[in-house]
């Protein structure tokens, strides 16, 4: 019970306070690319763009345009772990753990063109 305690503390932590570049900073980007590629790529493509192959209304996000890349680490680390609402995007923190989730933001951020 102690230690459940002491993680969610901890989550509330890194996702709350940490300031905004600091979980893509965290993040391991070549780890971050595998994850990507195995369980991000099938919806928002190889290259992040939204042109997956699977195709959803509304469109899946376009993870290189201004309007996702200037979005803070907080708001993008809580859309994959736990989904967009009237999205496809579902919650990923059942598959992913709080490290890979941290690697994939490191990776998505690096798919900006000013990158």
């Amino acid at each position: 019970m102690k230690r459940s305690f002491v993680f969610i503390i901890g989550l509330v932590v890194v996702v709350f306070l940490l300031p905004g570049g600091a979980l893509a900073e965290q993040g391991d980007h070549k780890e971050g690319r595998a994850q990507y590629l195995k369980h991000c790529k099938i919806c928002h493509g190889p290259e992040g763009k939204g042109d997956g192959y699977t195709h959803f209304n509304p469109p899946v996000a376009d993870l290189t345009v201004s309007d996702i890349q200037k979005k803070s680490d907080k708001e993008l680390w809580e859309s994959i772990h736990m989904g967009v609402p009237n999205t496809a995007m579902g919650m990923w923190r059942f598959v992913l753990s709080d490290e890979e989730i941290a690697t994939v933001l490191a990776y998505v951020r690096s798919l900006s063109p000013e990158s």
